[in-house]
């Protein structure tokens, strides 16, 4: 499977995500967000940003209670208010949505 984004071909598994992570560009991003109905805002590009630069750090997706964690802890929220944040960021699960947009792997633990 792929998707073309200005021309070029991309390779993404069955599930739609990015099979080669350096391939990976705004341009990209905002391909894979239009295949899962999300319009990018800011709040959006910084969720990937900081997914992007957590697994350049850790070579793996963090899961959800660690999203969910520090999303509270750098929005002052609490756990309840970040998860519901995320949610209206990325519907269909924040981890797994986010980390597609992102062009990283399927989180580990995500069904």
């Amino acid at each position: 499977m792929s998707i073309e984004v200005n021309g070029t071909s991309y390779a993404t598994d069955e599930n739609g995500y990015l099979v080669n992570l350096e391939e990976w560009t705004e341009d990209v991003a905002k391909k894979l967000a239009d295949a899962e109905e999300i319009e990018m805002t800011e709040e959006h590009w910084n969720l990937v940003k900081f997914l992007r630069s957590y697994y350049d750090e850790y070579q793996i997706a963090p899961a959800v209670k660690v999203l969910t964690k520090a999303i509270a802890n750098e929005k002052g929220m609490d756990k309840k208010e970040a998860s519901e944040f995320l949610y209206q960021l990325f519907p269909k699960g924040p981890a797994l949505q986010a980390c597609k947009v992102a062009g990283l792997p399927k989180p580990t633990g995500c069904v």
